[in-house]
């Protein structure tokens, strides 16, 4: 969940602030490795996954109200309710009936999915989480031990991507944490953007853009004139197509802040949609406390589909977060809460507001499903039967 932009932020403590400046000896000595400049891209690997330090990786909260932020699943359980109709509805066309979820987080979609799945009779043979911390594994073990020790035993936490997949992968708010190249054309030249470090602390410079791929796509991608900034994700692209090609059957659904291309380049945007993510406030200043705050950048669906496409892939359905939940429905799963005066229905209530509100989630949020060629799935699932947006990739 993203906030608005605040006049100030919390201070670290003390010991978090020592944390912070490890990271920064990091990646300062990687600058002095490589000519006194690193793309963004690297710098934001560093910040979120440098072994042992990066802020995904190293042991500070991350998730919920005692984190920087909230996702979807920490809100209510009813998102995993609603997003299990749709599920379940894929896992009927696969013969392994397995899940697969990249970045799980605090566990919470794993824990409430599979207990949606199981009220519905419709449990997968087992549920991947492929996990880049080791830190999260732990936590994500523990809370569904507690919270769902049944369904433990058909968890299993993998190191690396299946060779081959049967069934759906998950991927909740991953792709805007994947490091993007930032580009810039300034009167009629490109440059990639990166750090330098001068004055004892992080500086932002541009060298001239040398990658013939990034060029290629920034001109295509960009508007056709004037001064423009913005970000570049081929990794992101590079992970769908990777899944596409692991995917024997079944399908992805990919749920993310972004847009499609012709929305995200606007010349409105020309600065770019990079946020940082610290104590539940969204900040502009990438180098702000690096290991202790999130970075994101949101993600060109449009080039996501394509990216699925040229791993066989067809895209199922693409839409608001909000018009996906509703044709899944979420509204029928707040009503079985209860007595509509009670605490529980009303604190459910107003965070199924948050999920579905266009000045929230409810619009900022899309939802993609790509699917293998030939699956019954396809344009048929509850998620898409009030709105598919598919024609505006």
């Amino acid at each position: 969940m993203r906030f608005p932009l605040p006049a100030s932020l919390p201070e670290p403590e003390p010991r978090a602030r020592e944390h912070s400046a490890r990271v920064v000896r990091a990646i300062h000595a990687e600058i002095e490795r490589t000519d006194g400049f690193i793309t963004f891209a690297r710098y934001m690997q560093l910040a979120l996954y440098a072994p042992g330090l990066g802020y995904y990786v190293a042991g500070a909260r991350k998730f919920g109200a005692a984190g920087d932020f909230v996702t979807a699943p920490e809100l209510t359980p009813l998102f995993a309710q609603a997003l299990a109709a749709q599920v379940e509805h894929m896992l009927a066309t696969s013969v392994e009936r397995e899940l697969l979820e990249l970045g799980a987080g605090s566990g919470a979609l794993a824990t409430d999915l599979l207990d949606a799945l199981a009220s519905r009779g419709a449990l997968p043979v087992r549920y991947r989480i492929l996990e880049v911390s080791p830190e999260l594994r732990e936590r994500q073990r523990a809370s569904i031990g507690q919270r769902a020790p049944t369904h433990l035993p058909r968890v299993e936490w993998v190191a690396e991507l299946p060779a081959e997949i049967d069934g759906v992968v998950l991927l909740n708010e991953v792709l805007d944490a994947v490091p993007p190249h930032l580009i810039a054309r300034r009167s009629d030249t490109w440059y990639e953007r990166g750090v330098t470090w001068e004055s004892d602390r992080f500086m932002w410079s541009e060298r001239s853009l040398r990658n013939a791929r990034l060029r290629e796509l920034a001109t295509a991608r960009f508007p056709s004139a004037g001064d423009f900034v913005s970000e570049l994700n081929p990794a992101a692209e590079s992970l769908v197509e990777d899944l596409g090609r692991r995917l024997r059957a079944g399908s992805l659904i990919i749920s993310d802040y972004g847009f499609p291309q012709h929305e995200l380049y606007h010349e409105q945007r020309s600065e770019g949609t990079l946020l940082g993510h610290y104590r539940h406030y969204a900040h502009a200043d990438p180098f702000l406390w690096p290991g202790l705050s999130d970075l994101t950048a949101h993600v060109d669906f449009t080039a996501i589909a394509a990216a699925g496409e040229r791993a066989g892939l067809t895209v199922a359905g693409y839409t608001s977060q909000a018009a996906f939940l509703l044709g899944c429905g979420i509204l029928d799963r707040l009503r079985e809460t209860g007595d509509p005066t009670s605490l529980a229905y009303l604190r459910a209530a107003s965070a199924v507001q948050t999920l579905l509100s266009p000045a929230e989630m409810g619009e900022l949020c899309k939802v993609l499903v790509l699917s293998r060629a030939g699956n019954k799935s396809n344009r048929d699932g509850p998620g898409f039967a009030l709105s598919d947006r598919s024609r505006r990739l």
